[in-house]
């Protein structure tokens, strides 16, 4: 994903720290964070899952709200696993100041091969497609990460 230095493009007061010299991300973390954010992060980068109905969702999703878009789509499995999984990048921190897209792409990366892999560890004997909408100049809300069932 980069090295040290790249870190500055996407968080930008790493150059601020240490009187002006900078620091890594591993040192701005260790005085920045907290573990109740180290506990919720956890649940975003290695999500949680559950199987309603054959379909594998998000954990938290319901199965009345499975059929409510059994019904908006017709039954289609796709589509279904599709918008219940989407989740867009921007509204990780919805009380922050605005990302800038360096950042959504990165974020946006770094979950696309945590949700491979945990999808891959939790559910071996099935095959996922895990998409992210990796692509410049998008409005900031179209930055989306889904997934669903192949085959």
């Amino acid at each position: 994903m980069g090295d040290e230095n790249s870190f500055q493009d996407l968080i930008a007061e790493l150059p601020n720290w240490n009187n002006g010299e900078g620091v890594g991300p591993d040192a701005w973390i260790e005085m920045m964070g907290s573990y109740e954010l180290a506990v919720g992060y956890s649940l975003v980068f290695w999500p949680r899952f559950v199987v309603i109905d054959g379909y594998v969702l998000r954990a938290g999703a319901t199965a009345d709200a499975l059929r409510q878009w059994e019904q908006a789509t017709g039954g289609d499995r796709r589509a279904i696993e599709a918008s219940m999984n989407h989740f867009h990048i921007a509204d990780l921190h919805v009380n922050a100041s605005k990302p800038n897209e360096a950042q959504l792409r990165y974020i946006g990366r770094v979950l696309q091969e945590t949700h491979r892999a945990k999808l891959a560890a939790d559910f071996p004997e099935r095959q996922f497609v895990v998409q992210f909408t990796d692509e410049p100049g998008l409005d900031y809300l179209d930055y989306e990460l889904t997934f669903w069932q192949e085959g």
